[in-house]
């Protein structure tokens, strides 16, 4: 058998979507409608010592991202009795059909590499272990920044940054851009959502197959303030027309749990730190942000806590009332159940997010038992552009008490938000006749380093990296200083 390159490797797509102790879920395909249906193809395990597994796929095997787009394809495999905290590489090969040919020949068209997840959480001298953390990517004026900043710093980067894995926490996809929008074709609404899809993760391509990658969707994986279409958007004006909105409905959700399959609530642990991550968006109605059986998984993950709590939403926990579009505030029900859940241990909580279109830290007391709250908010990867890009932000350092009064639970006093500008992401200026007509936030994702200090407590330190620049080493640019915290 011999292998050959491939010359349309950027319309392939190979991504690491889930990793254990002992296993690793790999999605392969193309999003592309310019592709051919391999008759065979297969994913390769390449061990630490050079040996493989092969998984084979065969035409029944594929599958469609989108039910009534045809030209597209996807499966995934899976690989199990793996090692903790091992590296691995993988590879996504298909055979080159040919009755001329005498010798069997195939193709690499994707290659990946992930860890595992340690077996115990690492100490003091070893490598952490560490989860990079990104949102809002709008492919405009990217040109591949993003994922080449994220690639620079996975393969070269220092061990003590260097990610495991990537929580993409909303906004990976903007679908509701553009006047094309407007359409009131079914087959052209469909079409518009898979492009973008296409498009989107070939620009990505290099942070997807680059450790696993845990998806939230957030709004605008369906359209701006998703499930509601009261908006008075004009390239959203469309989704009035109920045929409209369920074909976009459907195109969407396609893509949240076909191509990014989000999980409604998912959990990990490493020795007592426990992850929980949650999709408060795609289930939302006009009373609650969950279906109540997937809230109560997500409220008994939080009570059963032995150790400090990571968990990752679509959406900030610290916020205000918004009178434009509805944030997790509006639920104030289940708001207030959270918080309550949440406070119920005594143990501390990071909460890594997104959504808002700046880059922020903030640590606030968590309830009369004594526990923290560590926000993190990594957004944007890239930021929107012309009229769009009124939408863009610079950090909010105030936020006001928390909880929000209409929410605060019985025996909870409002407690200051601590936010200073050594732990929020720089900004640029705007100016009105360009690309960027306002201030913005500089374009960065975050890394989040987890081990056990010398006194056998667990410690975090957060960075941020902006996607655009490089220092001395051609790695990111560090955008401010190292954030430390304990947690207990």
């Amino acid at each position: 058998m011999t292998l050959s390159l491939n010359t349309n490797k950027g319309k392939w797509s190979l991504a690491v979507l889930r990793v254990t102790q002992t296993t690793a879920k790999v999605w392969v395909g193309t999003l592309f409608h310019t592709l051919r249906k391999p008759e065979q193809a297969c994913v390769e395990l390449i061990k630490p010592d050079g040996t493989r597994i092969r998984k084979d796929i065969v035409s029944k095997d594929w599958q469609r991202p989108f039910r009534y787009v045809y030209q597209r394809f996807y499966t995934t495999v899976e690989f199990e009795d793996l090692e903790p905290g091992t590296h691995y590489e993988v590879e996504f090969i298909r055979r080159m059909d040919s009755i001329y040919r005498e010798v069997e020949e195939w193709q690499v068209l994707r290659h990946g590499q992930f860890d595992t997840l340690p077996a115990a959480l690492p100490v003091a001298g070893e490598r952490p272990f560490t989860v990079a953390l990104g949102s809002c990517f709008y492919s405009h004026r990217d040109g591949g920044q993003a994922a080449g900043a994220y690639r620079a710093l996975y393969e070269r980067g220092p061990e003590a940054v260097r990610p495991h894995v990537t929580f993409l926490t909303g906004d990976q996809v903007y679908l509701d851009i553009g006047f094309d929008s407007l359409s009131f074709v079914r087959s052209e609404i469909r079409e518009r959502v898979a492009d973008d899809y296409a498009q989107h993760w070939q620009l990505l391509g290099s942070i997807l197959n680059r450790g696993a990658t845990w998806m939230l969707p957030d709004d605008h994986e369906y359209w701006n303030d998703y499930p509601f279409y009261d908006s008075l958007i004009p390239t959203l004006l469309a989704l009035k027309i109920d045929d409209v909105r369920e074909t976009w409905t459907k195109a969407s959700e396609d893509g949240v749990r076909r191509i990014q399959q989000s999980p409604r609530v998912d959990t990990f642990e490493i020795d007592e730190l426990s992850f929980c991550l949650a999709d408060l968006r795609s289930y939302r109605d006009e009373d609650r942000f969950l279906p109540e059986p997937d809230f109560n998984r997500l409220t008994r993950w939080a009570k059963k806590l032995n150790g400090p709590g990571v968990l990752v939403l679509p959406q900030p926990l610290i916020v205000a009332p918004n009178p434009l579009e509805r944030n997790l505030l509006s639920y104030r029900g289940q708001y207030a159940r959270l918080l309550e859940a949440l406070g119920d241990t005594g143990h501390d909580i990071v909460v890594m997010s997104g959504d808002v279109h700046f880059g922020r830290i903030a640590t606030t007391t968590l309830g009369p038992k004594g526990g923290k709250l560590v926000e993190v908010i990594a957004s944007p990867l890239s930021n929107l552009t012309f009229l769009d890009g009124v939408a863009t932000s610079t950090p909010e350092l105030n936020p006001g008490p928390f909880p929000h009064a209409s929410v605060r639970p019985d025996g909870w006093s409002p407690a200051t938000v601590q936010c200073s500008e050594s732990a929020a992401v720089s900004t640029r200026r705007g100016w009105l006749l360009s690309a960027y007509p306002k201030d913005r936030t500089t374009e960065h994702f975050m890394t989040a380093a987890f081990h056990r200090n010398a006194e056998g407590k667990v410690a975090l330190k957060v960075d941020a990296w902006r996607v655009r620049e490089r220092d001395e080493a051609n790695l990111p640019k560090r955008d401010f200083a190292t954030f430390e915290v304990e947690l207990s």
